[in-house]
């Protein structure tokens, strides 16, 4: 089925344009064409489909199942339910104020903050469109590993004592007080009418947000699949010097973008030759660890609490870079 984005892209670019395949104009441009093509009619058709199951999700409901579990189950949740919900980090932090607010432990509530921007499922499905099934699956796993090990150290370490005097309070406030056992609010039982809107709304309303970075990340990746030479990538970063890793996940840190933005350069970086851990390392950094998402967690957070999340970020892709880097002839044959 993924052919005719293909053949549309042949036909655009190399009958009605009448672009040589072999220039780097017409490479480039084809690229752009069947991968922007490809990606807005799957996220239009999955979005809209993963709404229409989503529209009778209750935040209240998550929050209170999520306040009566054991720890370690929590975590698990928490990355969960940020790898499911549509957040980008700037828009996840209304949602974190509300989780911290019901006194829910700071781990469980970064394990949700750590995975929303790195999971999602327009990154879901533009990776398994992409880079196949395999890839996509290590990538969610990975995302989940970070929450969930960044919400256990955070923790340990009693994190929310560097909440910023506001949200601390609201945290303390709703931590001592004693669990309800009353359920929480049912929500109401919705018309397919009534699921065909907020799954319509929810579409227009993420296309809206995302477009732009769709455009972007796949311009950006078409420069880099036509004008760049095949072997710059591996010559100057793929050379499995240590060092490769970290200096991928610093590049990333003065750049923003979101999931959707950074998956069509991640395409272009792994098929120009960048090994595929120093490619996650740059992308994760790029869109979980950059400076605007760190301004904005300063809103609610003390610099020492937003340093201990920003080393605890550098550690994991730089471990996620080095291991994967080792285990991909075995993980990634097919790239």
């Amino acid at each position: 089925m993924l052919e005719v984005f293909t053949w549309l892209a042949d036909w655009l670019v190399y009958g009605v344009a009448g672009l040589n395949p072999e220039s780097k104009l017409g490479t480039s441009l084809h690229f752009f064409v069947e991968d922007t093509t490809k990606i807005f009619a799957l996220l239009v058709v999955m979005i809209y489909v993963i709404a229409l199951v989503r529209a009778s999700m209750n935040l209240e409901r998550v929050r209170h199942y999520i306040q009566q579990k054991n720890r370690m189950a929590g975590y698990g949740l928490g990355a969960g339910f940020g790898a499911i919900t549509p957040f980008c980090s700037c828009s996840s932090i209304p949602l974190f104020l509300g989780f911290t607010s019901a006194g829910i432990p700071l781990g469980i509530t970064m394990a949700f903050l750590f995975t929303s921007p790195i999971i999602n499922e327009v990154a879901v499905i533009m990776l398994w469109s992409l880079l196949g099934w395999e890839f996509t699956l290590v990538y969610v796993v990975i995302g989940m590993g970070v929450g969930i090990g960044g919400g256990m150290i955070l923790d340990a370490l009693k994190g929310e004592r560097w909440l910023k005097d506001f949200a601390a309070k609201a945290y303390q406030q709703a931590a001592v007080a004693p669990l309800s056992d009353e359920p929480a609010p049912e929500t109401p039982s919705l018309t397919m009418r009534d699921r065909h809107e907020f799954a319509w709304n929810e579409l227009k309303e993420i296309v809206e947000r995302i477009w732009k970075w769709v455009i972007i990340g796949v311009g950006l990746g078409a420069i880099l699949h036509g004008f760049v030479p095949d072997d710059w990538f591996s010559n100057n970063l793929g050379s499995g010097q240590w060092w490769n890793v970290p200096a991928a996940v610093l590049a990333g840190l003065p750049l923003y973008s979101n999931a959707t933005g950074v998956i069509p350069i991640m395409e272009s970086l792994i098929t120009k030759g960048l090994p595929v851990g120093t490619t996650l390392a740059f992308c994760m950094s790029t869109v979980a660890a950059s400076f605007p998402e760190f301004i904005m967690l300063k809103q609610v957070m003390l610099w020492r609490l937003l340093a201990t999340i920003f080393i605890i970020l550098l550690i994991n892709f730089m471990l996620v870079g080095w291991i994967i880097n080792l285990l991909a002839p075995w993980l990634f044959s097919s790239l």
